[in-house]
């Protein structure tokens, strides 16, 4: 399965959900991230907890997202880009509301990782169940 993680900077949330996905995924299922309209770099705090989790993003550029992305998609999981998040029809889509972590202290974002990450494990386990659909 291919997992497209959309939200509108491409600079925190779905470049953690992204970074989550694959680590939980062992390579059973690939994954990318990208934004309706990007930053320039990843939030540093961003970098600073997915570090903690032996997770290098510093060198991670913001890919603007394109319809490419969605066709390669199977699943594409929206983190509030909103109306800027192209649909296309036959694609699974899931909304998770997430705050965004630009500003927000180290803590405020951990406790965000810690979010995403449980919603990927059950993300996962969804895919499983669903027989990789």
């Amino acid at each position: 399965m291919n997992v497209l993680f959309v939200c509108i900077q491409n600079a925190g949330r779905s470049q953690m959900a992204e970074a989550l996905f694959r680590l939980a995924a062992s390579g059973r299922h690939e994954a990318r991230s990208a934004g309706s309209s990007p930053a320039a770099s990843v939030h540093p705090e961003v970098v600073e907890v997915m570090r903690e989790l032996g997770v290098d993003l510093s060198e991670r550029v913001p890919h603007r997202l394109e319809l490419a992305d969605t066709e390669w998609a199977d699943v594409v999981v929206t983190m509030g880009c909103g109306d800027a998040c192209p649909v296309i029809l036959g694609k699974h889509y899931l909304d998770w509301e997430l705050e965004d972590p630009a500003g927000k202290d180290v803590g405020e974002v951990r406790t965000l990782r810690d979010e995403i990450a449980v919603r990927v494990e059950q993300l996962l386990g969804e895919l499983v169940d669903d027989g990789e659909k």
